[in-house]
């Protein structure tokens, strides 16, 4: 097993921080763990939140440093990516100042241009936090076809020397090896069942083992090498400084759309935004932005509302936001970006819906900005 999990090891990287919290917990210190990604950090298809591979990492802690209060912090949210990873960073994350944290997309995001920049405004948001944490990247996968956005995600991720660990050149490998049946480790090809969120805490865990090695070798807590930031950013990281605008902290001018004062469970994602209900009902807002995208509900009964959006009341460019989601798995909150490298200042959004449903509301759940 240690073989697999030491194929895994893509990047040792600098591990002065992850050193640094270590020696805090073994000074007794208390330290916070906290992880950020989708589904399967969320804990989806373990039987328990204690059998998911987040919960098992954060126990590893406690069992390791028996002196320390460790406490957890798990911001894991299913089919959501980075881009709405770095807008939510700051209020699921690092307001409650971790000390240590795992960041996983490579099955939510794409390999693609635009989302090594929103990763890496994620990842520079983490880093650069006034607390500044210790983070540690993981890469999973589709277990059928080897897919995930770990090319473009690991650049990022060599570019601030980060420690990196990849479930596809370990795990992943042993299935195509034949060492590894799917159905061992997940019913759907994507999310692990409980075995398989065992192997991907081990993968984690190994690497943590080198580095408590390393720590507890110093005797002095204040003997550790140094991590820096790179001067410049590996894209053009436009998404560093994305604001998450939802009814708790955005005023709007509201015709025939309403706040969503309803108190909900921290896991529901449709919560704090705005309802319409009629055609014709709109809301209004302004921002300061050169990045817009926002956050809605995609139903996957049908028919659903339907919407327009316009930016600066500019009829002829209006956008559709559809509320009819193309899949079956559920309702999703789609994340729709509406202005891409636009001019920085002060724009106006107006959106208005333009085909109701009986019954069903218009969710609007944010506007992301950047």
């Amino acid at each position: 097993m240690k073989a697999m999990y030491d194929k895994g090891i893509v990047n040792k990287g600098n591990p002065a921080r992850i050193i640094k919290v270590m020696n805090m917990a073994l000074a007794g210190q208390p330290v916070k763990v906290g992880f950020i990604g989708g589904s399967i950090t969320a804990g989806s298809l373990a039987s328990t939140k204690e059998t998911c591979y987040a919960y098992r990492v954060y126990s590893w802690w406690i069992e390791k440093f028996p002196l320390s209060e460790v406490s957890y912090i798990n911001a894991g949210i299913g089919a959501t990516t980075s881009q709405f990873g770095v807008a939510r960073v700051y209020p699921d994350l690092l307001q409650y100042n971790p000390d240590m944290v795992f960041a996983e997309f490579s099955v939510n995001d794409s390999d693609d241009d635009k989302f090594q920049e929103t990763f890496e405004g994620l990842i520079s948001s983490i880093l650069s936090y006034e607390t500044s944490p210790a983070l540690l990247m993981l890469n999973n996968v589709e277990y059928d076809s080897g897919n995930n956005a770990q090319r473009v995600h690991n650049e990022v991720g060599f570019h601030y020397d980060l420690p990196i660990v990849s479930v596809r050149d370990s795990i992943y490998e042993e299935i195509v090896a034949g060492n590894l049946e799917i159905s061992e480790i997940t019913p759907d090809n994507l999310h692990p069942n409980d075995y398989g969120h065992e192997l991907v805490a081990g993968l984690i865990i190994n690497l943590l083992e080198k580095f408590y090695e390393e720590a507890s070798s110093i005797t002095d807590t204040n003997v550790h090498v140094t991590y820096e930031l790179p001067e410049k950013p590996l894209t053009f990281n436009r998404y560093g400084k994305s604001v998450l605008r939802n009814n708790l902290n955005t005023e709007a001018c509201l015709e025939g759309f309403s706040r969503d004062l309803e108190i909900k469970e921290e896991w529901d994602v449709f919560r704090n935004g705005w309802v319409g209900k009629k055609k014709g009902a709109r809301i209004s807002l302004e921002v300061e932005a050169s990045l817009i995208s926002i956050q809605y509900r995609k139903y996957a009964k049908h028919p659903a509302p339907i919407a327009k959006v316009t930016i600066d009341q500019e009829q002829d460019k209006e956008i559709i936001l559809d509320g009819n989601f193309d899949e079956d798995w559920g309702d999703c909150l789609y994340l729709q970006d509406i202005m891409v490298a636009g001019k920085a200042g002060l724009h106006t959004v107006d959106i208005e819906i333009i085909e109701e449903v009986i019954g069903v509301n218009f969710y609007l759940a944010s506007i992301i900005t950047a």
